[in-house]
C-alpha cells in the first residue's frame, strides 16, 4: 500500500480479517436484505475498526485520519459498500462534534457510538437542495431555551435505525453563516423517519428521507454557536470526500482482482480468456488506473494528515477515483459476462455501487467547479 506506515497496514489487515469473519459469509443475505445486523456494530467495536480515528478519550482507537480511510480498504473486499458505508456513518456524523461540541457534548454523543450502542447519522442534503449546501432551508428557530426545527432531509445514510442525527439547520437567512448543526435524538417529539429509500446500489446502506415537524430541541444539543455550521461542515466535507475516493480506488481493486482471477479460470474456444491478448491489455489498462488513483489518493490523505488544506486536491482525488471506479467495475462486468451480471458476484455489487461515488458527497460537477477555482479560473 503506498505511503503507509506498519499501524495503518497493520489495521488494514485487521480490517480485512473482520470482513473476512464477520461479513463476506452473510454479505449477500444482507443485500438481499437491504440491511445488516445492528449488532454488527457492536462487534465492529469490539474489535476495534468501527472508530478508528476517534480520540481514545471519547472511546475510539486514537488513530489518524488514515486509520479511517484505509479502514475502507480493509472492509470493502466484503463486496458490499453498502455494509462499509452504514458501519462508517459515525465517520461523517461526529466530525461536527469533534469540531464545534463542548467537553460536555462530546462525552455525552461519542463514546456510545464508538461503542456500537447508537448508530450516529449527518442530515444535511434536503429534497429541493443537493449539493448546494447554502440553499439548506431546514430552520432552527429560538424558542425560549429551546430551538424549534421544521423541514426535511433526504438520502441520509444509516436514517432509518439512528439513534442520533447531526443535523444542518438554517438559524438566519445569510446563505452560509446562517447555518447551525444540532443534535437530534430518536423519540424527540415530531421527529421521524418519512421513509426508507430503495437504491440500485449500496443496498445493505440504510438510506432515509427524514421529517422534521417542529422538534424541539434544547439548547445544550446545539453544537457551536448560531452560524457556526458552514466552516465545520467544509471541514467535514473534506475527510468525507477523501473517504470517497479512497472507496473508488478500493473497489477498483477489488474487481480488477476478480476480474484476473476469473480470465485465468474461464475459457472460450479452447483456452483461458487470459490467453487472448484483447482480456490482457485490458486488464493492463485497469492495473494502470487503479495504481495512479491509490496512489493520488494517498498523496493527498498524507499531505492532509500533515495539515495541508488541500481543497483542489481533494476535489481532483474524488473526481479520479469515482471514474476509475466506473470504468475499471464496467470493464469487469465485460470480462465476466453473464456471471459479471448475476447478483451472486462481488462485480456485479460493486458495478452498481460504484454509481454513487460521482454523486456522493458533492457530484463530479461541483467538484469541477471547486478544482477550476483552484485553477483560478
Amino acid at each position: 500500500m503506498p505511503d503507509a506506515d506498519d499501524t495503518h497496514e497493520l489495521f488494514r489487515k485487521s480490517c480485512l480479517r473482520f470482513a473476512e469473519e464477520k461479513i463476506i459469509p452473510h454479505v449477500i443475505e444482507w443485500e438481499e436484505a437491504g440491511e445488516f445486523p445492528r449488532e454488527l456494530y457492536n462487534e465492529a467495536a469490539k474489535d476495534g475498526v468501527l472508530a478508528a480515528s476517534i480520540p481514545e478519550e471519547y472511546g475510539g482507537g486514537g488513530g489518524d485520519m488514515l486509520h479511517s480511510l484505509v479502514r475502507t480498504e480493509g472492509l470493502l473486499p466484503c463486496g458490499s459498500t453498502g455494509v462499509v458505508a452504514g458501519l462508517g456513518s459515525l465517520g461523517i456524523a461526529l466530525p461536527p462534534v469533534m469540531i464545534l461540541g463542548t467537553e460536555e457534548q462530546k462525552k455525552r454523543f461519542i463514546p456510545p457510538v464508538c461503542r456500537g450502542e447508537k448508530v450516529a447519522a449527518l442530515a444535511i442534503t434536503e429534497p429541493g437542495t443537493g449539493s448546494d449546501v447554502a440553499g439548506v432551508t431546514t430552520r432552527a428557530k429560538k424558542d425560549g431555551d429551546d430551538y424549534v426545527i421544521s423541514g426535511s432531509k433526504l438520502f441520509i445514510t444509516s436514517g432509518v435505525r439512528a439513534d442520533q442525527v447531526t443535523v444542518l439547520t438554517r438559524t438566519s437567512e445569510d446563505k452560509h453563516s446562517g447555518l447551525t448543526f444540532f443534535i437530534v435524538e430518536k423519540g424527540m417529539k415530531g421527529y421521524s423517519v418519512s421513509r426508507a429509500l430503495k437504491k440500485t446500489g449500496w443496498w445493505a446502506s440504510d438510506t432515509a428521507e427524514l421529517a422534521f415537524d417542529e422538534v424541539r430541541v434544547p439548547k445544550e444539543n446545539r453544537l457551536g454557536n448560531e452560524g457556526s455550521g458552514f466552516v465545520a461542515l467544509m471541514q467535514n466535507f473534506q475527510g468525507e470526500r477523501l473517504g470517497l475516493a479512497f472507496m473508488g480506488h478500493a473497489t477498483a481493486e477489488v474487481v480488477l482482482e476478480d476480474a484476473i482471477a476469473y480470465s485465468k479460470e474461464r475459457s472460450a474456444f479452447g483456452r483461458p480468456i487470459a490467453g487472448f491478448q484483447v482480456t490482457r491489455h485490458k486488464l493492463a489498462t485497469m492495473a494502470t488506473k487503479v495504481l495512479a488513483a491509490k496512489t493520488l489518493n494517498h498523496s493527498v490523505a498524507r499531505r492532509v494528515l500533515a495539515g495541508e488544506y488541500l481543497v483542489t486536491e481533494t476535489s481532483m482525488a474524488k473526481n479520479f477515483a469515482a471514474q476509475v471506479a466506473q470504468e475499471v467495475c464496467y470493464e469487469a462486468v465485460q470480462i465476466f459476462g453473464g456471471m459479471g451480471y448475476c447478483r451472486e458476484t462481488r462485480v456485479e455489487r460493486l458495478s452498481r455501487d460504484a454509481r454513487l461515488l460521482p454523486i456522493g458527497g458533492g457530484t463530479s460537477e461541483i467538484m469541477n467547479e471547486i478544482i477550476a477555482k483552484g485553477l483560478g479560473l
